[in-house]
């Protein structure tokens, strides 16, 4: 079987700090400044990176729903739905999923999960995490996994690229 053409990987967008300067609804859900951010993705993603023809995001929990709400945007201008059958631990099954099912051959996917599980998710898909673990404060990175034909597990190229969508970003 074949592989998708590329994976992207993004952490969730900025949670709520101290709830009280921090002006979120709840706990489980985005910041200001991640909603902007989720915001500016739906923009930037299509504009700078090959469109995903599939989204998915890690499954509700009683502590976030802020995958979801990171891609949601995205979704919504892409008119792609968001997956989000698999809950943060299930990495292992969600790369099954992927490389396993002939529907994501030679397309292009966008996962968007908690930074905890990241690098164990980009071991399962093949490929050696740029960092291990995804630095805590870090949320203006993305992680694009190239399948170039016959990549081999463990061989699979990684490109770490800044986001660069909002004040404060990294710049490389």
């Amino acid at each position: 079987m074949g592989h998708p053409k590329k994976v992207i990987i993004i952490r969730h967008a900025e949670k709520p700090g101290d709830p009280s300067v921090d002006d979120a609804v709840d706990g489980a859900g985005l910041s200001t400044r991640g909603q902007v951010r989720a915001a500016a993705l739906s923009i930037y993603v299509p504009a700078a990176l090959p469109r995903p023809d599939f989204l998915f995001a890690a499954n509700v929990s009683k502590h976030s729903k802020r995958p979801i709400e990171t891609v949601a945007p995205l979704s919504q201008l892409l008119n792609v739905p968001i997956n989000s059958q698999y809950k943060d631990t299930d990495f292992q099954s969600l790369a099954n999923h992927l490389l396993e099912d002939a529907k994501y051959v030679g397309n292009v996917v966008l996962i968007c999960w908690h930074h905890g599980r990241i690098p164990q998710l980009t071991g399962a898909l093949g490929a050696v995490p740029p960092s291990d673990p995804w630095p805590g404060a870090v949320f203006d990175r993305l992680w694009v996994l190239d399948y170039a034909a016959g990549a081999r597990p463990g061989e699979v190229p990684v490109e770490d690229k800044p986001q660069k969508l909002l004040f404060g970003d990294s710049k490389t």
